[in-house]
């Protein structure tokens, strides 16, 4: 069982594609996805959290991750697994 993944996306963004697709390839089944394209009030949400305008914005759980180079970058230091097993 994987932690809670989070994502603020918006329906055009690679960035977002490139970060579900890379968590789909570590196990991940579920990610719960915040539009705020469709939502502005969802971006002030994630701009008052992230300090970030940009997306995606991904938790893990608890943990900000960042965005998709973040995630990335997480992946290939070796701290994606072990943070998704929480």
């Amino acid at each position: 069982m994987t932690a809670p993944v989070l994502m603020y996306t918006t329906a055009v963004c690679p960035f977002c594609v490139r970060a579900k697709q890379l968590l789909k390839a570590r196990g991940v089944a579920e990610i719960e996805e915040i539009r705020v394209d469709l939502d502005p009030q969802r971006r002030d949400e994630m701009m008052q959290k992230t300090q970030r305008r940009t997306v995606p914005q991904i938790y893990i759980g608890d943990t900000h991750v960042g965005g998709c180079d973040d995630l990335v970058a997480l992946d290939a230091a070796g701290g994606l697994k072990p943070l998704l097993e929480g």
